[in-house]
């Protein structure tokens, strides 16, 4: 079963909550459709990609998304990997443990473009390598999130 990538149409503006998926650890944003806009909010540990299930359920209650989004690292020529199928059935554990809808964005290259903002604002060698990974994961899903928002001008419901 695949994840859709954005609904077919929208009746009110969303929260959403977007992950950027690893096996150590998943980067957590949150954004709304309404401003357009989204910022990390957590980074969740995981065990060989199994999240903490309480973390993230304690995350769903504080910021009350309406919809998830799950970043899936397809490779530079479109073919899906291990990390790709790993990636999506995190989304349908998402959608079935807690139920909200749950959506797949092409994440390709998001953690190298986070690490290169990181990288260039802090400037080289200035963070502890941790403590870099952990800000990427968390930048990575903001930019997964602001890509899938921006899509959704064109499906919103007109009144």
């Amino acid at each position: 079963m695949s994840l859709p990538q954005w609904p077919s149409r929208l009746k009110k503006p969303i929260n959403v909550l977007a992950f950027d998926f690893g096996t150590k650890r998943i980067g957590v944003a949150f954004g709304q459709s309404l401003t357009g806009t989204a910022r990390a909010v957590a980074i969740v540990p995981a065990n060989d990609g199994v999240p903490d299930w309480s973390q993230l359920e304690t995350l769903v209650q504080e910021w009350e998304p309406d919809v998830f989004v799950v970043g899936l690292p397809y490779n530079m020529d479109d073919s899906e990997n291990e990390l790709f199928f790993r990636a999506r059935k995190f989304g349908q554990r998402l959608e079935g443990r807690l139920h909200k809808p749950c959506y797949g964005m092409d994440e390709r290259l998001s953690s190298f473009e986070a690490r290169d903002q990181i990288v260039n604002r802090a400037g080289a060698g200035k963070s502890k390598h941790t403590d870099l990974k952990k800000e990427v994961d968390g930048l990575a899903a903001k930019l997964i999130l602001e890509s899938w928002l921006a899509g959704l001008p064109s499906l919103q419901a007109e009144d």
